[in-house]
């Protein structure tokens, strides 16, 4: 048996056991890594770019989020604002040279007002207001305007786009006739004029004297010349000796030249020379001064032309106010032309101009004068 036994087992030889230990290797099952050796010290960080892709994922909280998205807002804002300023410095050159040329024409245009009546007041902020040139708007009436001085038929101020009220003129004076008004005499005197000795003589007892002492044609029982009319060639002193007479009275002094008495829309020329015969009598004694008015005061004929016409209106109302119903006062008239023989007869009879003075031109002794003035 015992032989049986020992005959009867194998041997196992180099190879049996070759595959048994193969057999053993894939067996073996995924161990874990063994603890780390050093338990309870903290590692050292490592450093470097393998470090920064070692580092774990953090989920934000809710609380980061709104930090984040704040964040992101900010800094929209500031590339916005960034953005604005850099446009703003790339267009301030073209905003100035924008700026200057609407002041160049905002010179050009003048004062962006009208003239204008109050018709009919509607309520605290609404009126109905007419001009010369137009019909009649309702308008609004500006919060800065006193409501209080503004009754129907007085003058006001209106904006020239929106035609709203945003003034009063305190007085009714045409704008026009108020800049005719001269304010400070002239410099000019009697001495300053060379020659001309029996103009200067003429001149103060048509104009001066009975501004000055009425009273001496009052004891002759005469009444005082309305007006004289200074005609000669150009540049013989006639403006000139119309600042002297300026100069030397205290009477109040209108000056005008007949161009401006030429009026665009129809009515208007007639109105202006009313106006400034009115604003004499009320600022009486005064003197009205009218140069160059040959513009006006031409001979009249068959126009062919509403402008032609509207000139005569203009020239024939100023005939009614030099010789009319109501009379001048104190109002002295002086008229200059240089072409006499072309002005309307009606305009030149006694009763409207009662001295002609003429001025010639200068001769020897009166040149060596005008030499010693200079």
């Amino acid at each position: 048996m015992g032989q049986g036994q020992s005959g009867g087992l194998p041997k196992p030889g180099p190879g049996g056991d070759r595959n048994k230990g193969d057999g053993a290797k894939k067996e073996k099952k995924y161990e874990p890594a063994a603890p780390p050796t050093r338990v309870g010290r903290k590692q050292r960080k490592q450093k470097g770019s393998e470090a920064a892709a070692r580092l774990p994922v953090v989920t934000p909280a809710t609380k980061c989020k709104l930090r984040l998205l704040k964040l992101e807002r900010v800094k929209d804002y500031l590339l916005m604002e960034e953005e604005f300023v850099t446009n703003q410095e790339r267009l301030k050159p073209q905003e100035d040279k924008n700026e200057e040329d609407r002041s160049k024409v905002d010179d050009l245009r003048g004062s962006p007002m009208s003239v204008g009546n109050l018709e009919e007041i509607i309520d605290e902020n609404h009126a109905i207001v007419s001009s010369s040139v137009g019909p009649e708007y309702y308008v609004n009436i500006l919060s800065f305007v006193d409501k209080d001085q503004l009754e129907p038929g007085c003058a006001i101020l209106m904006h020239n786009k929106v035609l709203s009220v945003v003034g009063l003129l305190q007085d009714d004076v045409d704008p026009m006739v108020s800049v005719m008004k001269v304010e400070k005499a002239p410099l000019e005197s009697y001495a300053d004029i060379g020659g001309l000795d029996p103009q200067i003589q003429e001149i103060k007892e048509a104009v001066e004297l009975p501004l000055t002492h009425p009273e001496l044609y009052e004891d002759i029982g005469i009444k005082p010349p309305k007006g004289v009319i200074l005609y000669g060639e150009p540049g013989t002193g006639k403006t000139l000796l119309a600042k002297a007479v300026a100069n030397s009275t205290s009477a109040t002094f209108l000056r005008v030249v007949g161009s401006e008495l030429i009026q665009k829309y129809l009515g208007d020329g007639p109105k202006l020379v009313r106006e400034l015969f009115r604003v004499a009598d009320e600022l009486s004694p005064s003197i009205v001064f009218i140069d160059e008015i040959d513009a006006v005061g031409t001979k009249r004929y068959d126009a062919h032309s509403g402008g032609e016409r509207e000139i005569q209106r203009t020239m024939l109302e100023l005939l009614n106010q030099l010789d009319g119903f109501d009379s001048r006062g104190d109002v002295k008239v002086i008229l200059a032309t240089n072409r006499i023989e072309s002005l309307d007869p009606a305009l030149l009879r006694p009763g409207r101009i009662d001295r002609k003075i003429e001025f010639p031109l200068p001769d020897i002794k009166t040149k060596r004068r005008i030499f010693q003035v200079c």
